[in-house]
């Protein structure tokens, strides 16, 4: 694990490195769904930056996750109130705003040719590129963020923090359908995809210059932190990545109980705890989502979720007319909640069964075609150590990706 000295002169190198003193610098940060020691490198970025840089400018990268407010930012960088007027003066802090047109600039558009290219066939259109205006104010975009294995691209991180981070709902509905269409088992743990392909296509478009800071955060610190360009150092983060985020089983498992941490706070990032654990999963088994503190679907998109509910792939693809209209980040979602499984003459086989024991009511589980267990019927010691029973316990999901040990990712 790397050590605050540590930590700290990986920063300042990479500020010489990179020459930022003196320029106008907005650092790209994640919100409070992702787990990272963003706190501790927020102080030591400001502290090195207070009086050398024009700007020390942070942009949350929301994708469509709503807006924080501003006691929830303060706790992503942990200060208070107090702190922020008195010790952070010249911080200024910004939300995200993905389906705003005034908040979106159009820097350009992948063209069709160039989209087939990149899917490997899977979609052929033209996309135009937007992105957050407030990067044109800036000498230097700085991300800082986690990389953990992901559902859609196959490792988070990097250039995903402009894509869907700070993007416009085009690209991040194209990019995040041919992840579903690929399918979460077989791109999550994957470092080079389609889905992959895309974003950094799209972050070629950025003019200003961009460098990352890409972090390998373990239960107690980080294991690794890599500097460099949203490529470079995102590449490097992958690869440490592939070894502290995976683990091995030798079995599949009838029922897992999979825990959402307070972190999520609703099903369209609690869903994280259905992708990491899919892979192991028996072939008629159960996954629970157990979350007693989520109450809704989706804050931004829920309405639409239960026009459309959760479905296999294929229930959208052999229904493409019907379903062709809708947000393709949506229709993403839904089948990653759902996962693999078959669709044929009308009638919907998935593989194995998602129940939900949350806060969401067994009415609206139901009618998006969810199943429903009470939280208050679970004692978790009922749970806990019973993998020879075919049960298994995750205490805390959605960052960690279990996988069968005949099915090692390659990179």
């Amino acid at each position: 694990m790397l050590n605050d000295q540590q930590i700290d002169s990986i920063i300042v190198r990479a500020f010489d490195d990179w020459k930022i003193y003196g320029k106008r610098v907005l650092f790209i940060i994640p919100d409070n769904s992702r787990t990272a020691p963003i706190d501790q490198i927020f102080r030591i970025v400001y502290n090195q930056l207070k009086d050398r840089a024009s700007t020390v400018d942070f942009l949350i990268a929301l994708g469509t996750h709503p807006p924080l407010s501003e006691e929830q930012i303060y706790r992503r960088v942990g200060i208070s109130s107090d702190e922020r007027c008195q010790q952070f003066p010249k911080a200024r802090f910004y939300n995200h705003h993905w389906n705003n047109p005034d908040h979106l600039v159009t820097i350009g558009t992948l063209s069709e040719s160039e989209v087939t290219k990149l899917s490997e066939g899977r979609l052929s259109k033209a996309v135009p590129v937007t992105i957050n205006r407030l990067i044109q104010h800036y000498e230097m975009l700085v991300v800082i963020g986690p990389v953990f294995p992901h559902e859609v691209v196959g490792f988070s991180g990097g250039n995903k923090y402009f894509f869907p981070g700070i993007a416009g709902p085009e690209i991040i509905d194209l990019f995040h359908w041919l992840g579903a269409l690929i399918t979460s088992q077989k791109i999550i743990g994957q470092k080079h995809t389609p889905a992959r392909a895309i974003v950094d296509a799209a972050a070629r478009l950025i003019s200003a210059e961009k460098r990352c800071f890409a972090l390998v955060v373990k239960l107690n610190g980080l294991a690794g932190m890599f500097a460099g360009t949203p490529e470079e150092a995102w590449s490097q983060a992958a690869e440490l990545s592939a070894n502290e985020h995976v683990i091995y089983v030798k079995k599949s498992f009838q029922t897992v109980l999979a825990q959402a941490p307070e972190m999520y706070d609703d099903l369209w990032t609690g869903g994280k705890c259905m992708y990491k654990l899919e892979p192991i999963v028996a072939d008629g088994g159960e996954l629970i989502i157990y979350a007693p503190h989520i109450t809704e679907v989706s804050v931004t998109h829920g309405e639409i979720i239960e026009k459309i509910g959760y479905h296999v792939r294929d229930f959208f693809i052999k229904q493409w007319n019907k379903y062709k209209d809708f947000p393709g980040g949506i229709l993403a979602h839904s089948t990653h909640v759902k996962g693999s499984g078959q669709y044929e003459n009308g009638i919907e086989k998935p593989r194995i069964t998602v129940t939900l024991a949350t806060g969401i009511p067994e009415a609206i589980c139901r009618k998006i075609n969810l199943a429903y267990l009470n939280p208050d019927s679970i004692d978790l010691k009922d749970y806990d150590n019973r993998e020879v029973d075919g049960i298994l316990y995750v205490p805390k999901a959605g960052e960690i990706l279990y996988k069968l040990k005949e099915n090692i990712t390659i990179k």
